[in-house]
Parts: C-alpha cells; structure tokens; sequence
C-alpha cells in the first residue's frame, strides 16, 4: 500500500491529500530516508512523522485493505514514539492556554481594564478636561478686533 494511503487509512491525517502535501514537505520518512508519495509500505516498517512539532515513531504491524476504525488503528500500528516527545506536546499545550479558551468572543469590560492597567495608555486619566485636549478656550463669543 502506498505510504500516503496508509497514513490515511490509519487516521493519522483527515484526508489523503494532506498526507500527500505533508509527505512533499518532508515531513514522513521510513528509516533515515525521505520518502515519496507512492513508496510502498510492508509489514516491519518504521514510520517517522513530524506533526504539531513533535516526531512520530510508528512501526507498521499490518497493513489494513481500507480506512479503518479508530478502535482498531492500534491492530495495525504500534507507537513506538519518544516519550520525551509526548512531553514536549504537553509543555507546549500548557504554556499556551490562559484563563480564557480560543473563540469565547471580545473581551470583557475586565479584560479591557487589565490590558489598559498592563499597557498603561489610559487616556481617560491623563484627559479629564476635554476641552483642553482638544484646544478650545471654553468661550463660546468671539473677540472681534
């Protein structure tokens, strides 16, 4: 079975393509060399991949007809990653997340405060006075010569 296909097949990219485009980007190799699209995978292959920064290491125990079921992925692959690598993902995930999660909307009156206390450029405590900000004298008449 071709190595993009069985990438695929083993739910380890949503679609063929992208495990195509990934394989182009050098990103899949069997062994130390990198590998094309169409180079067929056998039974006792090791598979290094490099996805969301970290390397893979899969070695291949069958090779399945078609996609398979994400139960039965562990049939036909064993992992035999780093589990330093494993690690690294985690540390990455937990130096990234804050209290607030991604997509929750425009932030909050309180979050606005925060950011103006961080960044320090609250304009509305250096003017309180905005006609002076804005030049104007405070009379409404003007002096005729």
């Amino acid at each position: 079975m071709r190595i993009d296909k069985f990438l695929w097949s083993i739910r380890f990219y949503k679609t063929r393509s992208i495990a195509a485009e990934e394989i182009k980007k050098n990103r899949v190799s069997i062994g130390t060399s990198a590998v094309k699209s169409s180079k067929e995978v056998k039974e006792g292959d090791v598979i290094k991949i490099r996805k969301n920064q970290i390397d893979y290491k899969i070695k291949v125990i069958q090779i399945p007809k078609s996609r398979i079921g994400a139960k039965l992925v562990p049939l036909h692959i064993q992992d035999v990653t780093d589990k330093e690598q494993y690690e690294l993902l985690k540390l990455r995930k937990i130096s990234q997340d804050y209290y607030r999660n991604k997509g929750e909307g425009r932030p909050t009156k309180k979050d606005r405060r925060e950011m103006d206390e961080y960044v320090g450029n609250d304009i509305s405590s250096d003017f309180t006075d905005w006609d002076d900000f804005f030049g104007e004298t405070g009379d409404d008449s003007e002096e005729e010569d």
